[in-house]
């Protein structure tokens, strides 16, 4: 008899990548184009900005190796709208990966490049950030520019980032889309888990369901523990109204909705995707960097 093949092991950590461009638009009537690349450690996007607006980018996830997720993520866009990497005037790379951008003309820090792309996100109002990444969480002080003026990282460790989300999200074999939503559906919002180390988290959120948690409690006391975790090290900067949070957990309205209750102040909204931020803030460098030329 033929071999069963075995059944497709489902990623429930794995989210939704993305590629948009704007219909209304022909990027071949554009005097500049500039292309911003974030290289991070979970994710890389590539962003096209045509004479200083948002034109259009790609989003998905990092591989194994940064040049390749470089190439990737511009080719998912550049095959859309048909354009080649000559058409481009500019390359400005970001995050870790910024050193590994073949094709890039200049690379700068994902903190300024967070600050700048959410202040065109957000608008001028914007003076605090939060980059909740794939593997760290920077607190970031911008000014009406978009200029950083002060920040604070977290990278010793994945807890409170989208690298912690997805562990959580296999551990209870739930879609990372599911999470937030899930995280309200309970009685009583039930204690933060104690230790956020995501090491520790995996066996803590197992013993509660051993204890009679129900998958949404446990998720539940996830965010809640990440949410007191990133407040934490707002507090140690300082937020300032004109609150923005960038990186994929702004997906997540079960962390969002309770940093933004820890913190009694509401982020300001944006309508573009805002893991883009950093790749977008590259891009708007570049054009910037291309009309001094």
């Amino acid at each position: 008899a033929a071999a069963t093949a075995a059944p497709e092991k489902k990623e429930f950590w794995r989210w939704q990548e993305n590629t948009w461009f704007d219909e209304t638009k022909n990027w071949k009537d554009a005097k500049i184009i500039t292309c911003g690349i974030d290289v991070g450690s979970v994710s890389s996007q590539a962003v096209l900005v045509c004479d200083g607006e948002l034109y259009g980018y790609n989003s998905m996830r990092t591989g194994n190796n940064s040049p390749d997720s470089a190439k990737n993520a511009l080719q998912g866009i550049m095959d859309k709208i048909g354009m080649k990497l000559e058409d481009i005037n500019y390359v400005v790379g970001t995050c870790y990966g910024r050193v590994n951008v073949p094709f890039a003309h200049k690379a700068i820090t994902e903190i300024a490049c967070h600050a700048r792309g959410a202040n065109y996100m957000g608008g001028n109002q914007v003076r605090t950030i939060l980059d909740m990444g794939g593997q760290d969480c920077k607190a970031i002080h911008c000014d009406e520019k978009g200029k950083v003026t002060n920040f604070l990282m977290n990278d010793k460790c994945a807890a409170g980032t989208g690298r912690g989300m997805e562990v959580i999200s296999d551990l209870m074999q739930i879609p990372i889309a599911e999470l937030g939503p899930r995280s309200f559906d309970v009685e009583t919002g039930p204690e933060a888990v104690s230790s956020i180390c995501v090491v520790f988290a995996k066996s803590e959120a197992l013993g509660l369901l051993k204890a009679g948690y129900t998958k949404n409690m446990v998720i539940a006391a996830y965010c809640q523990a990440m949410a007191e975790r990133v407040v934490s090290l707002l507090e140690r900067i300082g937020v300032k109204e004109g609150f923005f949070i960038t990186g994929g957990i702004a997906k997540n309205p079960g962390v969002v909705k309770r940093i933004e209750r820890l913190l009694g102040i509401k982020q300001v909204e944006t309508k573009i995707d805002s893991q883009i931020a950093g790749a977008l803030g590259a891009a708007l460098f570049g054009y910037t960097l291309m009309q001094k030329q």
